[in-house]
């Protein structure tokens, strides 16, 4: 395996116009816990150990405000720094202790489109919950539209570390650790999240999860299905603020031995849109979702 600076993502900072709803739909819906709450601010945590995954903010409108990755240990987080301002990046603010559950030290960065990265080291891990099949245990991955893949691609790889791991014809998979892909980069007319993903247990436990959103009215937007890139099993929702939230597990382990894929690598028959070919088309309104939420 080759040494990623950055080992994984951590979780994302979202805006949302009504913070109490939001909390209770997380919680009491999706399947994760308050982990904290602050004047207009709250951390939601999974089962794992991450301290929260995801960070809600209120606000006018939905947007997703940044996405935080970890760094190894012994990263340098000023070379890595150096690194992004040399491929376009611009500095938010230079490390500095983090106010939020977890603590550690944050630097912030602006990529080349304007999305807000942030990079946490030496956060402080949590207990894990007791097991659940049908409750995520960490983020998978963050998917963002972009109108030039290969640039987006090309600056997280060369700027931050990350490995190209597969691209297919409308989209680019790059990861930080052995997990197939951390980010996701699909081609769009415009440059705004797709969707966050949230890590399950099991196959199980993806179908579980769905069933509860359904029992509370949530229909499914895509799936279930398992994609081609990352070999991942999926169902996808609209939240109650328009973001596209995602259920998955069994996402592809590999290591440098594994072969980069290429678009005629990634080809289905004529309507088909998953690996089983029992997806049904995306709903409508998962379409017009996964384009948009801006990135604040």
């Amino acid at each position: 395996m080759a040494r990623f600076p950055i080992t994984g993502l951590r979780s994302v900072d979202l805006t949302v116009p009504d913070l109490a709803a939001a909390i209770d739909f997380y919680t009491a819906v999706w399947g994760l816990d308050l982990a904290d709450r602050s004047g207009e601010r709250a951390w939601l945590r999974a089962t794992g150990t991450d301290s929260h995954v995801v960070a809600l903010h209120a606000g006018d409108a939905p947007d997703i405000r940044s996405m935080t990755f970890r760094l190894a240990d012994d990263s340098d987080p000023a070379a890595l720094c150096e690194s992004a301002l040399a491929h376009g990046a611009t500095l938010l603010h230079a490390a500095r202790a983090a106010d939020e559950p977890g603590g550690g030290a944050v630097l912030a960065l602006r990529d080349p489109m304007g999305r807000a990265i942030r990079l946490v080291q030496g956060d402080t891990p949590v207990a894990a919950l007791p097991d659940d099949p049908a409750r995520p245990e960490r983020l998978s991955h963050v998917n963002f539209n972009s109108d030039d893949v290969d640039r987006d691609v090309a600056f997280f790889t060369d700027a931050l570390g990350f490995g190209l791991t597969d691209r297919s014809k409308m989209m680019g998979f790059v990861r930080t650790n052995a997990d197939h892909h951390t980010i996701v980069i699909s081609t769009a007319p415009v440059n705004t999240l797709n969707h966050v993903a949230f890590q399950m247990p099991t196959w199980e436990g993806v179908m579980l999860a769905a069933g509860k959103m359904i029992d509370r009215s949530f229909p499914i937007g895509w799936g279930p299905g398992r994609h081609g890139p990352g070999d991942n099993v999926f169902t996808y929702f609209v939240d109650p603020f328009g973001f596209v939230i995602e259920y998955t597990a069994e996402v592809l382990q590999v290591d440098e031995s594994y072969r980069v894929g290429s678009p005629e690598d990634w080809t289905w028959p004529p309507g088909r849109s998953d690996q089983w070919g029992i997806a049904p088309p995306k709903t409508a309104e998962c379409k017009a979702a996964q384009l948009a939420i801006p990135f604040a």
